[in-house]
């Protein structure tokens, strides 16, 4: 597998009180498989769809317990040197890199408007295995964000993203760009979310039909925050998990409705 370009999203893992819990939920909804918890890095828990890694969890470390939270990788072929760039850019390291056995080296951070993502330098793990249009993967994420300014300017200064704003009254909403590949999506949060709320990296995953996995997940004690919802993307719906984690479905194969216009900016 080629090394991926830095700034793409390479994997995603989220920390659960309740493992087994978590486990559970997400096997009925998404279809994921487990793996053996890793004893030796935390009880690290690798999640499956039709064989390939798609995620993980993994129970909080001492004096780290609180909202459970999905947190989304980017690719890095330095992770020091990107952890320097975070800094040099106005964000904040809250782990400094640190080498995972031969797996890979990670950091996370938090950009200026607070949203926490991390950076995986992949070694013998290079992230996902599966594409976007399978049914469990990873398939897009996009940054919620108060403060659209600080953050429009800190991700292009650390990864090289290009711009494109979307042309839409309704919507104040950017893409990232890597080369032609739109990688990561930028939406400003309106007053309809609650100020306690930070900003953050709501991450989405492929389902076989939206309908379905909202009603299995509402089913097993998800709440509905949003949607279901057709858009030119997909038919998709986001939630909160059991445990509160914030997360999408959308299923890509269900389309309405023209793409928006975007214009470059920057």
């Amino acid at each position: 597998m080629a090394v991926k370009p830095e700034g793409t999203p390479c994997w995603a893992d989220a920390m659960f009180s309740d493992v087994e819990g978590a486990k559970s939920f997400y096997g009925e909804v998404l279809g994921w498989t487990f793996g053996d918890a890793s004893s030796e890095y935390g009880n690290y828990t690798q999640a499956y769809s039709d064989g390939k890694a798609v995620a993980a969890v993994v129970p909080p470390m001492p004096g780290q317990e609180g909202q459970s939270a999905w947190c989304l990788y980017l690719a890095s072929p330095d992770a020091a040197a990107t952890a320097a760039k975070i800094r040099e850019n106005g964000g904040e390291l809250l782990m400094e890199p640190m080498q995972v056995g031969e797996f890979g080296t990670m950091c996370l951070a938090r950009d200026p408007s607070g949203a926490v993502f991390g950076v995986w330098q992949g070694g013998t793990h290079e992230g996902f295995e599966a594409g976007p249009e399978q049914p469990g993967a990873y398939c897009w994420a996009e940054v919620f964000t108060r403060d659209t300014e600080k953050t429009d300017t800190f991700f292009p200064a650390v990864f090289g993203y290009s711009a494109k704003q979307m042309q839409d009254d309704n919507v104040d909403f950017r893409m990232f760009n890597l080369g032609d590949d739109t990688v990561l999506g930028r939406m400003r949060m309106t007053d309809e979310f609650p100020p306690e709320i930070p900003s953050y990296v709501n991450v989405y995953f492929s389902v076989g039909n939206c309908d379905d996995a909202v009603a299995t997940a509402t089913k097993l004690g998800a709440v509905l925050r949003f949607g279901p919802m057709d858009s030119p993307f997909g038919r998709f719906a986001a939630l909160s998990d059991p445990q509160g984690a914030n997360f999408s479905v959308i299923d890509t194969t269900t389309t309405a409705g023209e793409l928006p216009k975007s214009v470059d900016v920057g």
